[in-house]
């Protein structure tokens, strides 16, 4: 059975921007605590083998969220991620 939850996933090099849209089937509480709980969102951001690790993360519109990605042979990949209010 194929998935049919929205995943989009935009890159725009000109601004190094990386866009992700994405559908879940779970309760909103459940899935807004997996956004905005630091010890829950380090759990399942990084791709396996890879973990993610949260230095700061202040969730409201303008806020950022400053974590590396952390690779299985000790490498960090620092990175900001910037919290924007979704147009409809």
């Amino acid at each position: 059975m194929k998935n049919s939850l929205l995943f989009d996933f935009t890159v725009d090099k000109s601004t190094n921007t990386v866009f992700v849209k994405r559908e879940f089937e779970a309760d909103q509480p459940l899935v807004w605590d997996a956004f905005t709980k630091q010890e829950i969102l380090d759990r399942w951001w990084a791709p396996k083998p890879w973990t993610s690790r949260t230095r700061y993360m202040n969730f409201e519109i303008g806020g950022r969220r400053f974590y590396a990605m952390c690779g299985p042979e000790g490498e960090e990949h620092w990175s900001v991620q910037a919290l924007r209010r979704l147009r409809p």
